[in-house]
């Protein structure tokens, strides 16, 4: 069976194709179209962009992408750093991990108008009440009793008229 770079390269000769005008109509670079056709996966960082390509490419110059596709997978398993998908999700999630994607499901839009109008409710809430308590409590409450004494030195003022 054909490797996947005869496949490809067969194909686009058949359709008249250079490796620019392929690079072109799929916007790929032309060292990745030539890398693909010389079989060196090497150039691609992650399989996923690999097959993306491949799968273009093959739809581009009429090739039986099923027969290409398969013969990919084939010579992926063979290359060590492309074998191996990654994990999409990492390692084990933590809470924190949890609670974000719970909090980037919030539909903030809503709850950020709506806490603050129950924050503003609230706030002018509590500083009525505050008022209220200051009004009706008596001002003099905290003073003393008081009992008038003139000042000591009582030659200079005027004497009280006697009271009648």
């Amino acid at each position: 069976m054909a490797t996947v770079a005869e496949q490809l390269r067969a194909a686009r000769e058949a359709a008249g194709l250079s490796i620019q005008q392929v690079a072109e109509i799929t916007k790929m670079r032309a060292d990745r179209v030539q890398a693909v056709e010389e079989g060196n996966y090497a150039a691609f960082t992650a399989p996923v962009y690999l097959r993306g390509f491949v799968r273009t490419y093959a739809r581009l110059v009429h090739a039986d992408e099923a027969a290409v596709m398969a013969a990919l997978e084939q010579e992926l398993a063979r290359v060590e750093h492309l074998r191996e998908h990654p994990s999409l999700t990492g390692p084990q999630q933590t809470p924190l991990d949890r609670v974000m994607l719970r909090l980037s499901q919030v539909p903030w839009k809503v709850v950020l108008p709506v806490a603050g109008l129950v924050l503003i409710v609230v706030l002018a809430t509590w500083i009525y009440q505050a008022r209220e308590r200051a009004l009706a409590r008596d001002p003099l409450s905290g003073v003393p009793p008081a009992r008038y004494e003139p000042p000591p030195s009582a030659g200079d003022t005027l004497p009280l008229p006697p009271a009648p």
